[in-house]
């Protein structure tokens, strides 16, 4: 069971539960973030997407939106890098920063240059499955480069990391889901409610001009008082659907 998770503008869009990782279990999963964005906006469509390297889904989002422009995130290429490179030791220090050079390329064409310097960097100064991993980085070069075409596309999936670590603490201080899919159900999406108009931390710079996720995202509140503005903006307010 995993749980297929939406998020855009420092807010959670969507969230549902998955019964298994295959392309149908998340296509049918990511199907209810699509039904829920098209009841608002009818012709809503994204025009990119980050993802993992997950094929599955991959897919999902594919069926779901044929157009959607797929780019994988970068991060996530290193993070493999980095736990298979770890007994390269003071090599890995340089490795790490040649790597996130080429993150930091301005064009496609400067991506393409130093990817291959690095590659063949590695080639030198690594072996076995850190330089395993750097060549599958390198392979994805195409792919990568797709993300300068579209200069508001996130390039990695960090925003959403960082919802599913809260996700994460949460699911476990939980125990995990009880009952059947239903409930699960209800209860993910129930979180990512408290989630998305939960105030920020008083110390976090982005409470200076926001009080929650949704307020970022909506611009705007309905109450100052947190919990009021969760029950107004989820209520009809009396209008039948």
């Amino acid at each position: 069971m995993v749980v297929a998770t939406t998020v855009g503008d420092d807010c959670i869009l969507g969230v549902s539960v998955a019964l298994g990782a295959d392309t149908e279990s998340l296509t049918e999963a990511y199907q209810h973030f699509k039904d829920e964005a098209q009841a608002l906006k009818t012709a809503y469509a994204p025009e990119t997407v980050n993802t993992d390297g997950w094929a599955a889904t991959q897919r999902a989002w594919l069926s779901l939106f044929p157009m959607v422009i797929l780019i994988e995130c970068f991060w996530h290429a290193f993070i493999t890098i980095r736990e298979r490179g770890k007994h390269l030791k003071e090599i890995f220090t340089q490795l790490s920063q040649q790597v996130w050079e080429v993150y930091r390329a301005t064009d496609a064409a400067s991506f393409r240059a130093k990817a291959e310097a690095l590659r063949l960097w590695a080639e030198k100064n690594t072996t076995g499955y850190g330089l395993e991993a750097v060549r599958k980085l390198c392979a994805k070069t195409d792919r990568c480069v797709v993300a300068y075409e579209h200069p508001l596309a996130h390039r990695t999936r960090n925003l959403l990391d960082r919802h599913m670590n809260s996700m994460a603490r949460w699911l476990d201080s939980a125990r995990f889901f009880h009952g059947h899919w239903v409930s699960a159900e209800r209860s993910v999406r129930a979180w990512a409610l408290f989630h998305n108009f939960g105030p920020y931390c008083p110390r976090a710079q982005v409470s200076q001009t926001y009080s929650s996720p949704a307020h970022k995202l909506n611009g705007f509140v309905y109450h100052q008082n947190w919990l009021h503005n969760l029950l107004i903006a989820t209520s009809l307010s009396g209008i039948k659907p």
